[in-house]
């Protein structure tokens, strides 16, 4: 996987992404459940997922949203990013996304704490909590792999992204190896600090990971339908 150097420019960008995006977040109430919908999917993630740089409506969630619905598939899809965030903080915000009371959660989380050189092992435990938080209320778990740039050294780079399959694996959550493939370092899908997706960059990932969440709607349902959660062992992590 090459990945153009220039992403390291998110090293700058990470401190003036952050703040004010995670205080409004932070004072958003949980909208009111229409119930006329058939289950609800919230999209957790950091600025890949909030759609920084895009209006929300065109951000990978909207899409995702729209992908459904022209499938005849009823599902309420909520932008749970916020720009920023790395796998620590988006286990501090576990319970408030609880809230939302959703059938399914899209997990993309990691990229910050890359670029920043924390532990893998920290990362991978903030993961795994997540991950098991949400399965302990019913949730089903679409976990999003993230790649590391090579400039990091490949002991790094290796051991970063190894989390993703590892924790999949022992949660049996569904697993879409790596959220930006088909989009990383491709100049026509990303917008100008080629970091960020563009709108067709964000088409290409809603393409990638509609296979998923349709398992994940599929498996949500056949759980629901049996009154009981399956365990790890009994499911498949899809890894590459």
């Amino acid at each position: 996987m090459r990945i153009s150097t220039s992403i390291l420019l998110i090293l700058v960008l990470i401190p003036g992404i952050s703040g004010c995006d995670r205080q409004r977040e932070e004072k958003r109430q949980p909208p009111a459940v229409v119930e006329n919908y058939d289950g609800i999917i919230v999209a957790m993630g950091d600025s890949l997922t909030a759609g920084l740089g895009v209006s929300e409506d065109l951000a990978y969630p909207a899409l995702l949203s729209a992908r459904l619905e022209e499938r005849g598939i009823n599902y309420r899809v909520i932008n749970g990013g916020i720009s920023g965030e790395t796998s620590s903080g988006a286990l501090e915000r576990t319970d408030w996304l609880l809230s939302f009371k959703p059938d399914i959660v899209i997990l993309e989380t990691g990229a910050n704490d890359g670029l920043r050189g924390i532990e893998p092992q920290l990362i991978e435990k903030n993961i795994e909590k997540i991950v098991s938080t949400f399965k302990k209320n019913r949730v089903t778990v679409v976990l999003c792999g993230m790649k590391m740039v090579r400039n990091l050294g490949a002991d790094y780079t290796a051991a970063f992204a190894s989390v993703y399959p590892k924790v999949a694996r022992r949660q049996g959550v569904i697993f879409m190896p790596f959220f930006l493939a088909g989009v990383a370092a491709v100049p026509a899908l990303n917008q100008p600090d080629t970091i960020h997706p563009n709108v067709a960059g964000y088409e290409k990932i809603v393409d990638n990971l509609l296979p998923y969440v349709l398992e994940a709607i599929a498996r949500h349902k056949s759980e629901e339908a049996s009154g009981k959660d399956k365990s790890p062992m009994d499911s498949r992590a899809r890894d590459e």
